[in-house]
Parts: C-alpha cells; sequence; structure tokens
C-alpha cells in the first residue's frame, strides 16, 4: 500500500473513530467537531454521505483548480471533507451505475445554500468534456452563466443576508453516456407568486440585487433613457430597503449580468426590455392615488407617461387600468371606478404579476437553450441525471406572514425527504433485510407536513375554502376556521386555544411547531395574498403592448372581458403543488445531501453561537443521522450488483460463478479478502460496516481492471489483426488478379493499335497510346522510349547516306542552342563548305589568268585533313582594335583564319584539340567566338553574300559540336550577351548593339572590350 494510500487510510480512521466510539456524545460533536473545525477554517464536516458546511462568512482559497484535481475521481472519505467530494461522488454514482443523483443542498436563510451550489456546479464543470467538444463546452458556460442571471432577478440583500435567495430552483443537469453535460433543465419557485402588494421586500428590508445594479451600474445613458436616478431611496418600493449597504461591486455585477444574457442567448433588444420592464415597476411603486368626489386621480401623472413608454403601451390605457375596473355582467360591460386602496393593491398586484411574469420568462428562455433535443437512448446512449436543489432556507422573523408560511412548509417537505431516504429508509432496510438492528428514536415532522397540506383538513385547504366562500371573508374569519378545525392539532395553537400566551395577538397570530422551533404567523393578507388575484385589466393591457417579448409573457390577455373562465387555483395550492411534484423527482433519484449551518446572525467570520448553532443541528436531524450511521452500515448493495461489480477480485467469482447463489459467491468472495468480520448478509443485500473495507475492495477493483483492460485489448487487438490480416490477404490476391487483367488489357490494346505501324506512312506516330493503369505507367514510359527509338531508326534508315552528317549536325544544333538563340536554320540546307561555292565565273575568270582564287585552301590539303566541317566568310577584331574581313575554313583537325583578298592564303592555325569552346549571343546576329587554350581567342562575326543575311551560327556550332561529340571529346557552347573572351591574358567583353542606320556588322571599340553593331532592318 502507498503512503498516499495510507495517509487516506489514517484519515478515514480518524473520521470512523468519531462515528463509532462508543463514547458518542450528541451534544459533544456539535460543539467539539463542528466548533473545533470551524476554528480551524475547516467549515465541511461528513456525516455518512451527508456533508455539513459552515458559512464561514469570507472567501477561502479551497475552490482552485489544484483543489478541484485533489478530489476528481476519488472516493468520498479519501480527501477532507468538502463539496466537491460529495459532488464528485454523486457524479461517480451517476457514470458508474447509470442511476440519477441530486444533491439537496438545504438550511436556513443566509447559511450559504447559493453559493455551495455555485461550487457544486463549477465541480462538475471542471471535471467533465475532457475532449473539449465544443458543444459540451457551450452547454457548460450556458449552465454556470444562468446562476448568475438567476441570482441577479431572484436574490435579496436582507439585513441577515447579502445574497437570500427569494426563489428556490432546482436544475436537471442531463449527461450522455460518456459523462458529459449535454444539457438541462431549471425549475424555478419563485416567492413572488406567493407575496402581496407587489413584492416580498414591499415596505421591508429587502432590495433586490437586480435593482441596485441597475441603478448603480447602469450607464448615466441608459438611466436617463429609463427615465431613473442612482438614488434607491427615490423609489418606494426600494426605499425601505435603500439603507442596506452593499459591499459589492455593482457595476462590474451589472456587466456580468449583461454578458451572462448574451452567452446565454438572449438578444440586445430582450435585454434592454428587461431593463425597462425594471424601469416600469420602480416608477409604478413611485405612483401616488387620490379621490376628488367620487373620482379617482393620479397625482404624479407624469410617470403614467414614463411607464407607458417604457411598456410600449398608451398613457391613457395604463391610467385607464390603473384607476378602473372593466366588470362584465352578462352582456353589459361596465368600467368600474376604484377607491384609492383598491387602486393601490391594483399597482403593487400588476408590478408583482409583472415581476414574475418577467422571471419566468428568462427560466423559460434558459431551459429553451439549454433543453436536450434530437437525443435518442438507442444511438448516443443513456442519459442520465445529476439534479442540484438551491432552496429557500428556514425563516423566522419578527413578522411571519403568507411568504415564510410557504417557505417553511417547503422546507418542512425537504425535512420528511430528508428523514423518509435517510432515516426511516435505512432503518427499516436493515429490519426488512433481516439484519440485527435496535430502532433508534427521531422526530418525524410527517405530522407538521399533514398540518399544512392534508385534504380537506390541512391549513392550505381550510385557506382554499375561506377565498371560495360567497361574500366578505376576512383574515379573522380564516383563523376562527383554523381555530375550530385544528385546535386540537398538538403543533398549532392560537391566542384563543391558548389565552394565557400573551404573546399571541387575538384574532391576528397563530404557532406551529415547525422541526426548525416554533414560527408565530400574522394571518394578515392571508387570504387576499392566497387569492392572487391580478385584474384582467392589466392583462389585457399587457398583451396589446407594442413590445413583442411583453405580449408573449401575457397571452391570456387575448380573452375578451365577456368570456367565462375557470377559476385559478390558489397560490397555496399552485406552491404545494410544485412542493409535492418537487419531492417526488427527487425521492425517483439517489439523494446525496449538503446540510449548511449558519455560525451566526451577525455575518461574523469569527463568531461562533453555539445555541444557535446546537439548535440547527438538532433541526436538520444530524444527531439522528449520526446515531443511524454509527449504529449502521456505510455501505450497502444488492448481491447481484456487487459481483457484478467485484467478481474480478477473486478466482471463485471471476468471470462466473458456480456456487449455488450470489449471495454464497459474495461470501467467497469477502472471505478470500478477509474482511468477513466487518459485513453483514442481507437477504438480498450485502451490508459492509466500514469505509475501510470499501475503500480496498475499490483498490483490488481499480488494480484487477487494469489487468483485465489489458487482457481484453489484448484479445480484441488480436483479433482485429486478424481479422485485418484476411481482409488485407483477400484484397491483394484482387488486386494481384485485377492488375493481371488490367494489365494483359492494356498490353493487348497497345498491341492492337500498333500491329500495322511498319505500313503506315510515318509509322504510327499519329496512333493514341490508351491510357495505362497505374501500375504500368513507368513500363508505358518505357515502352514508348522502345516505340520512339525504334521509329527514329526507320526513319534514319530512309535517309541517304551523304544526309545523315547534316542531320547529326542539325541534331547536334538543336540540343544546344534550342530555347537560347531563336533562328538555327534548321529549315535550310547546310552546304558546310561555303567558301568553296563561287560562282562559275569567276573559277573561270580565274583560269584564264592561270591562278587559282583558292590558292591557299589547296595549301591546307597539306595538313591530310579527311573532311572539310565548315568555311564562311567573317569579319574580325584582334586585340590591336583593327577591324578586317578574312575567312575561317574549319577542318576534322584545324581551324584556319585566311586572307580572301590574298587567294585566301592562311593567316592563323588554329589545331582543334587547343579548342575548347563556343560563345555566341542570343540575338539574331551572327557573332562567333571560338575559346582556346592559351586564351587566345577568336572572335569573329559571320557574313554571307549569297545569299545575303544567311544565318550560319546554328550550322557552325552543330558541325562542330558533332564532331567533337564523334572524338568523344568536350565542347561548351555558350549563349550570352555580353560575351566573355580573353585575348591574349586580357579579359574582355563583346557586347551586340542594334542600329537601325547600320548597312553591314561592324566591331567597334569599348571600355569593356568591343561592341558588335549589327542593322537594325
Amino acid at each position: 500500500m502507498t503512503n498516499s494510500r495510507a495517509a487516506v487510510m489514517k484519515r478515514a480512521t480518524r473520521l470512523e473513530n468519531v462515528f463509532f466510539s462508543t463514547t458518542f456524545d450528541p451534544f459533544s460533536f456539535s460543539f467539539c467537531l463542528i466548533l473545533g473545525r470551524f476554528e480551524k477554517g475547516r467549515i465541511y464536516t461528513f456525516i455518512g454521505e451527508v456533508v455539513v458546511s459552515m458559512n464561514p462568512y469570507k472567501n477561502l482559497n479551497i475552490y482552485g483548480r489544484d483543489t478541484i484535481e485533489q478530489y476528481k475521481g476519488r472516493e468520498l472519505y479519501e480527501r477532507p471533507p468538502h463539496l466537491f467530494a460529495i459532488a464528485d461522488a454523486a457524479y461517480k454514482a451517476m457514470k458508474r451505475r447509470s442511476k440519477d443523483t441530486c444533491i439537496v443542498i438545504s438550511g436556513e436563510s443566509g447559511a450559504g445554500k447559493t453559493e455551495a451550489s455555485k461550487y457544486i456546479m463549477q465541480y462538475i464543470a471542471a471535471i467533465t468534456n475532457p475532449s473539449q467538444r465544443a458543444e459540451v463546452e457551450r452547454v457548460k458556460n450556458i449552465l454556470l452563466k444562468s446562476n448568475c442571471v438567476l441570482e441577479a432577478f431572484g436574490n435579496a440583500k436582507t439585513n441577515r443576508n447579502d445574497n437570500s435567495s427569494r426563489f428556490g430552483k432546482y436544475m436537471d443537469i442531463n449527461f450522455d453516456f460518456k459523462g458529459d453535460p449535454i444539457g438541462g433543465h431549471i425549475n424555478n419557485y419563485l416567492l413572488e407568486k406567493v407575496s402581496h402588494e407587489g413584492f416580498s421586500f414591499f415596505g421591508s428590508p429587502f432590495l433586490k440585487i437586480l435593482f441596485v445594479q441597475l441603478l448603480q451600474g447602469g450607464s448615466d445613458q441608459m438611466l436617463r433613457s429609463l427615465h431613473l436616478q442612482k438614488d434607491a431611496s427615490a423609489y418606494n418600493y426600494i426605499r425601505a430597503g435603500a439603507q442596506l449597504k452593499c459591499s459589492n461591486n455593482d457595476g462590474a455585477e451589472f456587466k456580468a449580468v449583461a454578458d451572462a444574457m448574451k452567452v446565454i442567448g438572449f438578444k440586445q433588444e430582450e435585454i434592454q426590455t428587461v431593463y425597462k420592464i425594471v424601469a416600469a415597476i420602480l416608477h409604478l411603486g413611485n405612483l401616488k392615488f387620490s379621490v376628488d368626489g367620487d373620482t379617482p386621480l393620479i397625482e404624479n401623472g407624469k410617470v403614467v407617461s414614463v411607464i407607458a413608454d417604457l411598456l410600449s403601451t398608451k398613457s391613457d390605457m395604463v391610467e385607464k387600468a390603473l384607476l378602473f375596473r372593466t366588470v362584465a355582467t352578462g352582456r353589459d360591460v361596465i368600467d368600474k371606478q376604484h377607491t384609492e386602496q383598491e387602486a393601490t393593491y391594483g399597482r403593487d398586484a400588476f408590478a408583482k404579476a409583472i415581476y414574475e411574469r418577467l422571471f419566468c420568462w428568462i427560466v423559460t428562455h434558459i431551459n429553451d437553450v439549454i433543453e436536450v433535443k434530437n437525443y435518442d437512448n438507442t444511438i448516443h446512449g443513456k442519459n442520465t441525471v445529476i439534479g442540484v436543489l438551491d432552496i429557500y432556507g428556514f425563516e423566522i422573523f419578527d413578522n411571519n406572514s403568507f411568504e415564510q408560511f410557504c417557505i417553511n412548509y417547503c422546507n418542512e417537505k425537504l425535512q420528511q425527504l430528508f428523514i423518509q431516504l435517510v432515516l426511516k429508509q435505512e432503518q427499516e432496510e436493515y429490519q426488512r433485510e433481516g439484519i440485527p438492528w435496535k430502532h433508534i428514536d427521531y422526530f418525524n415532522n410527517q405530522i407538521i407536513v399533514d398540518l399544512v397540506e392534508q385534504q380537506h383538513k390541512g391549513i392550505i385547504a381550510i385557506l382554499d375554502d375561506a377565498c371560495m366562500n360567497v361574500g366578505k371573508v376576512t383574515d379573522e374569519m380564516f383563523l376562527e376556521a383554523l381555530n375550530n378545525k385544528l385546535g386540537k392539532h398538538a403543533h398549532f395553537s392560537s391566542r384563543k386555544l391558548c389565552a394565557t400566551d400573551k404573546i399571541l395577538e387575538f384574532d391576528r397570530d397563530f404557532r406551529i411547531k415547525h422541526y426548525a422551533g416554533d414560527v408565530i404567523y400574522s394571518v394578515t393578507g392571508f387570504i387576499d395574498k392566497n387569492k392572487d388575484t391580478l385584474f384582467q385589466d392589466f392583462k389585457r393591457l399587457m398583451y396589446n403592448s407594442s413590445n413583442p417579448v411583453l405580449k408573449m409573457m401575457w397571452p391570456e390577455g387575448k380573452l375578451s372581458i365577456t368570456e367565462v373562465t375557470k377559476r385559478p387555483l390558489t397560490a397555496a395550492t399552485l406552491f404545494k403543488n410544485s412542493m409535492i411534484a418537487l419531492v417526488d423527482n427527487l425521492a425517483s433519484k439517489e439523494p446525496y445531501y449538503v446540510r449548511c449551518i449558519k455560525p451566526n446572525d451577525k455575518k461574523s467570520p469569527q463568531l461562533f453561537d453555539e445555541e444557535r448553532c446546537r439548535h440547527q443541528v438538532e433541526y436538520l436531524g444530524l444527531l439522528e443521522n449520526v446515531r443511524v450511521r454509527r449504529a449502521g452500515f456505510a455501505y450497502r448493495q444488492t448481491y447481484e450488483k456487487f459481483l457484478h461489480r467485484y467478481k474480478m477480485i477473486s478466482e471463485f467469482t471471476w468471470p462466473n460463478h458456480d456456487l449455488p447463489s450470489d449471495k454464497e459467491a459474495v461470501k467467497k468472495l469477502i472471505e478470500c479478502c478477509g474482511f468477513q468480520h466487518d459485513v453483514a448478509y442481507g437477504k438480498t443485500k450485502i451490508f459492509i460496516r466500514t469505509p475501510r473495507t470499501l475503500f480496498t475492495l475499490e483498490e483490488l477493483h481499480a488494480k484487477m481492471l487494469v489487468r483485465i483492460v489489458l487482457f481484453l485489448q489484448k484479445v480484441w487487438r488480436g483479433t482485429l489483426a486478424r481479422l485485418r490480416y484476411k481482409r488485407t490477404r483477400a484484397a491483394l490476391t484482387i488486386l494481384k488478379y485485377y492488375r493481371r487483367y488490367k494489365v494483359k488489357s492494356y498490353i493487348r490494346e497497345v498491341a492492337r493499335r500498333f500491329q500495322n505501324v511498319r505500313s503506315m506512312k510515318d509509322y504510327g506516330k499519329h496512333v493514341q497510346w490508351p491510357t495505362p493503369p497505374k501500375v504500368l505507367r513507368r513500363f508505358e514510359e518505357a515502352l514508348q522510349t522502345i516505340y520512339h527509338r525504334w521509329r527514329a531508326s526507320e526513319l534514319i534508315r530512309s535517309i541517304p547516306p551523304k544526309d545523315l552528317p547534316q542531320l547529326r549536325a542539325k541534331v547536334a544544333a538543336m540540343e544546344v542552342l534550342k530555347g537560347h538563340r531563336a533562328d538555327i536554320g534548321l529549315q535550310r540546307a547546310w552546304e558546310g563548305n561555303y567558301i568553296a561555292l563561287v560562282s562559275a565565273s569567276a573559277v573561270i575568270n580565274a583560269k584564264k589568268r592561270g591562278k587559282l582564287p583558292m590558292a591557299g585552301v589547296q595549301d591546307t590539303r597539306k595538313d591530310k585533313y579527311m573532311n572539310v566541317l565548315f568555311s564562311c566568310h567573317v569579319r574580325k577584331v584582334n586585340r590591336f582594335n583593327k577591324v578586317e574581313d578574312r575567312a575561317i575554313f574549319i577542318t576534322d583537325r584545324h581551324l584556319y583564319k585566311m586572307d580572301p583578298m590574298k587567294q585566301y592564303k592562311v593567316m592563323k592555325t588554329i589545331p582543334l584539340y587547343n579548342l575548347i569552346g563556343l560563345s555566341v549571343s542570343n540575338g539574331k546576329d551572327q557573332l562567333v567566338v571560338f575559346h582556346t587554350k592559351d586564351n587566345k581567342d577568336l572572335i569573329v562575326c559571320l557574313f554571307s553574300k549569297q545569299p545575303p543575311n544567311d544565318s550560319r551560327i546554328g550550322e557552325l556550332v552543330g558541325v562542330l559540336a558533332s564532331h567533337f561529340k564523334r572524338s568523344k571529346r568536350s565542347l561548351q557552347v555558350s549563349v550570352t550577351n555580353p560575351v566573355q573572351c580573353s585575348l591574349h591574358g586580357r579579359k574582355c567583353t563583346v557586347a551586340v548593339e542594334t542600329k537601325l542606320n547600320q548597312s553591314q556588322p561592324d566591331f567597334t571599340k569599348h571600355r569593356s572590350g568591343f561592341v558588335l553593331c549589327v542593322p537594325g532592318n
């Protein structure tokens, strides 16, 4: 066992010592454990799978990425108690067993429930989607941002809590089979539904967070457009809470809420509509009513115009809806005037309804964005859920009204669920499974739940009956009905039933003994708040608004005043139904609990009110939970599922056992591990007492799982490899025969197309080659090369032998000069010895004079050459800048420079072995430079008289290149302009320039060498 695992076991042992000590005292638990951990900054404590959370009233650095990594994938007791541990446990249970789970966060107002829910959401978002899928990241971002928006609209700052939840929120997070969030759904339980006179904070020290954010964080331009000012005390609805100083940065939070709404998907015009609605509510609270005789009036009429502008309706319609009520009597419709009190009531009810519709619209919009769409279990795998419940906590104020009654009823329902699942069901399970068990007494608050919600007998039923009675029904009459029907109930009392209890007021107060303590409620306003009626005039007013968002919020406004509608359910019944549905939803999931405790009422991080905490520990059921956990077992599971998870640990159960039953197999497995003294065997389940045993089983499971996975991977990879080999072999066989077929087909086609090429004039030049298969592309190139060589040999065979030297010379010239000079002279016949082509008359005249004109040429016979390669008249320039007309005479052994004016007397002889290269220009001129080994280059310009302007550069280069090639010697041919040369070791250049008025080519001196001027035409 590693050191880290040993440390984990040590911590687990210390934790067990707290629960399983024989000297355990519940009140010592309250004081020693929680107080001791709180003073050390340890705000979390485990009781089984319940996390006890103390509100530290300060920021703690225990929620960062490093902390998340410490709890990711760990078992519940492996790390110190933390919210992340319970969140990870719920996530693992959901992912491992494909079981829906939920995390229920409960406690008093101000105990830190909202912050706990945010940290749980933060943890789940951090550990999911390791592959960074964009859609999953979008869903996670929206789920996190929705908290910011809902808190701004649903929470309030009170004298006891800076972020008091005035709404309950249950969020289902949907996960795919890989454990990544793919969507969700939010149910809200807004207290504005059960409050009266507008909002729950009217006339009381409550301040809606969004209102102060808008007033303090909105820009001056925005506030002007909404006709608002920054001073909260200027608005009646929030004046009482204006003295509550907000410690947070309202400007930054206001911007954060706006940014969050954009991320969620609210359009800019929708966000602007939200601000207008909030501003209209504030302005509604400033309306003042009076009566002139029998006519109701609005004293500050300008505010009506502002409200009408913000709600996109007409001011006269707003004023009429505030001062009159349209009543249908049969077929007649009349406008009934309001009294001042009725007008005030209608205004406040209207404001409350607007805010409720706004909040519900926001929740619906968020649900539309994050709802799972087009999910098919057969394709995408099972869709599992983690639910997170963050709901208002138990409240006891100096004046408790209908709102506190509903809140405390909600907490009674949740406490009943906790008792049912954690205390009652656990003990009943031990008895049902035949496990020896001593019953532990606990307070079952079902009697209080029945007191509130029982059909026909509960407080809600009595309240609904009172609201449905015809005639004037007062709150006092409702209290009288409670006294008559509930007078004998042990958890209900009033001044009439207990005349000596002077704390209760006659005809006003009644007391309920809640699980969290006694609460005195004032019946004042119960009837009106429960009816929750809103005049139909306001609904029609909002439905006729030109703002589409407002119109959407009030669909019932389209009903005509004469249409008869069903009586709506009362506020209390609606709330009761929603609580019953919530508890049923939670009961269908595997629950995990976070019990939040408030250390003091002064929001102090140092103060620990022992009596306050002791009271919370008692009513939260933590003492009974500890007793049950001490006497019970930390883990239980059916034999079938236990074997399914741990059967690989023992050779007797892996892969399948041959024992009589799963129970016997589990016993054998436990005995192999040596844990038989720490377990109990029920009828259908195994019970494990201590977490250490479970840790060890999980460790063995993890080790064996690695080996099994490796084995399965080996087998599967081998199977895949064999399948791939068979497929590959089959594919190669098919490919071999297919290639053979394609090759044969190609060869047959080539043979068919070229079978008669010998009889064709062009020897098959026009024949189109078939497209070869890819494998024969190189073969096709070789075949075409063979064909072209054959065709060339056939063409050469048809050429007369005397023309072959000229053909070879032209080929050599083309190889050297093609692409470098435009005119090579391939189209004409190459004569070679142009000097010998003197006119017939010149020869005849020379014979008459008794002299040959080519006596110098006859002298070259002494060199015993075999062939004359080339001869031509030239114009040359020497190193002394002297330009003269000469002739060159090239044989297979020498190059001769001759003087045509002296019967072609040989002026200079250059052996061909001394010639190393030629340089010509890239134009149409006839410049040639003969490069020699002794750096005595010969610079000449060819010219012809018969025919004039005949280009002979290509012929000269071709015959020399061909001759050198046959002699197996190299001849460098350079095509440049200017041409580089050397005259007796002196480097110089010869450039070519074109002149329009130039009649013949001529050399001129230049500072870098020479310039050959050629005619431009």
